[in-house]
This record gives C-alpha cells, sequence and structure tokens, in this order.
C-alpha cells in the first residue's frame, strides 16, 4: 500500500499535469489566428436621412480658407486679459503646461502669427484639397502627384495621422515621399486624408463608428480615387486604422508601414508580461533600452495616458470645455508635443517645445482643430473604440499577411519588439530603430522617417 508521501506527490504530479496541458492547450489556442469580422462596407454614418441614401460619388477641390469673421473673433478673444495660476517653483511640465511658456505661446499667436495668418493660410493651402462622400460623410483629404518621376516606380500611399496631429503633420513629408530622387527607384502617389471627425472630414452621425468602421471608409476613399491596390503608412490612430484595413481588406494593400506598429491580441499581452521578466528570449540586446518593460509601461500610463481615459468615457464633457477656447485648445494639444516628443522634456520650463518644432507649426496644427470646431469630434474616436463591442472584433488576432515594416523612434510612449508583433505581422520585412525622434516622426524627423519608408518598400518590392 503507497505511504501518504507517495500517494501525494502521485496527486501533485497529476495536477502539474494537468495545468501544464491546459496552459499548453490555451497557449496554442491563443496562437490560432483570429477571424477576420464582417463589416459592411456599405454602412451609413450621416445623419439621418428621410429617403432612401444616394451617395454622390463626384470627387471636388476643396477650399479650405477660413472666414474672416472668425478670424477676427480669435483675435477678440486672444486679447482678452490672461488670468493664468503661476506654476509652482522649479516646475517645468510635470504639472502640465506651464503657465509661463502658455503666455509666450499666446503672446506669439496673438502679435506674430495671427498677423501674419494670410501667409500662413496660404501655406496650408499649398497641396491641392479635395472633398468626396463616403458612406454619408463628407471626407476631405489631401491629393499629392508625384514629381520628376521619369524612370521611377510610382506607388499609390494612403498616409493617416492621428491625435492631436491633422494632414499639418505631413507637410513636410509630402515633398519627399512624391518627389522623384536618386536614392529611390520609387515615388509615392499620396493621399492623406483628415481623418472622419478630425479637421475638414465629416464626423459620425450615431455611436459605432470606431477605428475599424474608419478603416472601412479609409479603404472605400482608396477606391473611390481609383486606387485598387495601395500602401499604407501612420502612426498613432493612423497606425491602428491602417493595420485594421491590412486585417481586413488584404487584397487591397502592398502593404503597411508604421511608425507606432501595436498588437493588442491576448497572446501579444502575454508575451509583453514575459518580456519584462525574461527579455533576453524577446529582446534583441542591442536595443534593449527601447523597451522598458511593464513598470515602466504602467508609470507611463498614470502620468501621460489621463487623456485618454476622459476622451474614452466623456468625450463630449472636454470636447465642450475646449471648443471655441482657443487657449484651453492650445494648452491642451500642445502639451502633448511636449511630452510626447521627448518625455525629458516635461521638467523644462518649456516644456522643450522648440526642440523639434516651431511655434508657427504647432499654431498650425492648433488652428486645424480651431476654424473646424473638431476637437469634440476628434476626441470621441477614443470612446468608439475603446470599448468591449470594438475589442470583440479582435483584429489584432487576424493575422497580416503584407510585407511590414515597423520603425521605432526612441521617445515614442512606448514599443512593442517584434516578439510581440508576430503573430499579428507574419511578413515583417523591416524592423528598425532609431535613436532620435518621438511621437511625430513625420513632423521631428522627416528625412529619416521617409528614408526609413523608401528602404522599406524596397524590401517589400524586392
Amino acid at each position: 500500500m503507497p505511504s501518504a508521501a507517495t500517494t501525494s506527490v502521485r496527486i501533485l504530479i497529476g495536477a502539474l499535469t494537468v495545468i501544464v496541458g491546459v496552459t499548453y492547450k490555451n497557449y496554442r489556442d491563443l496562437s490560432l489566428p483570429g477571424k477576420r469580422p464582417d463589416l459592411d462596407s456599405n454602412e451609413y454614418w450621416g445623419p439621418k436621412l428621410e429617403k432612401a441614401y444616394k451617395e454622390n460619388i463626384a470627387v471636388l477641390p476643396y477650399d479650405i480658407s477660413v472666414a474672416p469673421e472668425l478670424i477676427a473673433d480669435l483675435k477678440t478673444q486672444l486679447d482678452r486679459p490672461l488670468k493664468l495660476q503661476e506654476p509652482l517653483e522649479g516646475v517645468g511640465f510635470e504639472y502640465g503646461f506651464n503657465a509661463n511658456e502658455l503666455k509666450k505661446v499666446v503672446k506669439y499667436w496673438r502679435e506674430s502669427y495671427l498677423t501674419k495668418w494670410n501667409e500662413r493660410e496660404q501655406f496650408l493651402k499649398k497641396f491641392n484639397h479635395f472633398q468626396t462622400e463616403i458612406q454619408g460623410l463628407k471626407i476631405h483629404f489631401i491629393h499629392v502627384k508625384p514629381k520628376k518621376a521619369e524612370g521611377k516606380k510610382v506607388l499609390p500611399l494612403l498616409l493617416m495621422h492621428g491625435w492631436p496631429g491633422s494632414v499639418r503633420e505631413f507637410y513636410e513629408l509630402l515633398p519627399l515621399l512624391t518627389t522623384g530622387n536618386d536614392k529611390s527607384d520609387y515615388v509615392f502617389e499620396v493621399i492623406a486624408p483628415s481623418l472622419p471627425g478630425y479637421g475638414w472630414s465629416q464626423s459620425a452621425a450615431r455611436p459605432g463608428f470606431g477605428a475599424a468602421q474608419v478603416s472601412v471608409v479609409m479603404r472605400n476613399l482608396m477606391l473611390r480615387l481609383g486606387f485598387n491596390k495601395f500602401l499604407v503608412q501612420g502612426g498613432d490612430w493612423g497606425s491602428i486604422i491602417g493595420s485594421n484595413l491590412a486585417a481586413l481588406f488584404p487584397d487591397n494593400v502592398l502593404g503597411y508601414h508604421s511608425n507606432m506598429c501595436s498588437n493588442n491580441s491576448p497572446l501579444a499581452n502575454i508575451r509583453i508580461l514575459l518580456a519584462s521578466f525574461l527579455p533576453r528570449f524577446y529582446i534583441d540586446s542591442q536595443y534593449a533600452h527601447f523597451y522598458k518593460g511593464v513598470g515602466h509601461l504602467f508609470r507611463t500610463i498614470m502620468e501621460e495616458m489621463g487623456y485618454a481615459h476622459i476622451q474614452a468615457t466623456k468625450p463630449d464633457t472636454i470636447g465642450s470645455a475646449l471648443a471655441h477656447n482657443p487657449v484651453g485648445l492650445a494648452a491642451y494639444i500642445i502639451e502633448k508635443f511636449s511630452t510626447w516628443t521627448n518625455e525629458e522634456y516635461k521638467t523644462l520650463p518649456d516644456g522643450g517645445l522648440t526642440k523639434r518644432f516651431s511655434y508657427d507649426q504647432l499654431l498650425d496644427n492648433i488652428m486645424v482643430y480651431y476654424v473646424t470646431n473638431s476637437i469634440t469630434t476628434s476626441v470621441r474616436l477614443y470612446a468608439e473604440t475603446m470599448n468591449s463591442s470594438q475589442m470583440g472584433l479582435n483584429l489584432d488576432s487576424v493575422p497580416i499577411y503584407a510585407p511590414v515594416g515597423c520603425a521605432r523612434f526612441l521617445h515614442e510612449i512606448t514599443h512593442a519588439p517584434d516578439s510581440v508583433l508576430a503573430n499579428k505581422f507574419r511578413n515583417l520585412v523591416q524592423s528598425t530603430h532609431y535613436n532620435e525622434g518621438g511621437h511625430f516622426p513625420a513632423f521631428e524627423v522627416p528625412q529619416q522617417l521617409y528614408e526609413d519608408f523608401v528602404a522599406y518598400v524596397k524590401k517589400a518590392f524586392a
């Protein structure tokens, strides 16, 4: 008769065997490709209609001119006494936008920027702007055709921004992408839309319009313009929408490149956790300084992601507080161009804003939000995406087989190593790391982003 100790050992071994078996099965199940959801490619998102909807397929030039009375009203608002609390002694941007620096920005906006508004407006008009109707929404986009394209391979490119950016982010990058040069065999015909609810693009009139549904609209925009197959590039929301597009419509996407590759599938989240404790199994040691573990991620969420929680839960409250409130809008948005460009900048009195940007660049972006009154509709994308309905689509578990390029700029908010991306991006042809740049590389380091992109394209179509 076996002893009690022997029986206990057998029970323990049996239990461990069951646990290992269940763990292995669950891990294997998590590794299986997700099912591609079937989204309605013609779903109507415009205002409620009294009769059947008939889409206007015309693609028309769009004038982004701003009414003079709106600029006059803005000047009046900026002329009001600015009653701000003095910052705490020795504090930079740790508590948010430093009041002393905000006074400088507002003074420049009032006394320099707006006095040359005609010049800035012409600059914003330097590319051709268009509008067309997609699924009930009037969608604005910039369309830049290639120059010096003789002997070059021309590829269509869908270029997408995020929040708190706009198409203004791409003004330094667009000439690089669309002008042929001796360093690349490729030149690009670029479509850069304002995302629905951003800038000059109309927002959805009812709930349910998340990042997945935006990707459907973006794909239909490209089809409307005659591009059945195209490349996709994006950061921030543009990255998420772009990867959704590649997962949902593999027949249309020639390749996907992002400066913020991510993967929020269950398997990826397990690997992120494991990489924090066993980094040598998941992270290339030469790039270890890019990947700072779950501790740093948690700190970042606590210190820098409060805005996302507000926008994902009460977007209209924060939107109403900022609508036609130029100083509040500038403080709320421009602060991100400090800490998201380099987290160390938050210790500086001026937030390091002019280390990468000029006041003109930053205020151009603010003006896009202000003159279109789009802050509320822009932040609704968080509420429409960060919910159980969108998560239930499980799009990050749907594999993407198109060639993928992931560029990582050191000061981005967070990074995902290739091991975390592997189950989503099955054909990662280029993975790069740069010690300069942050969340807005098209704005900060356009030449570096361009060179990375054309190197990726060369590999993708070798």
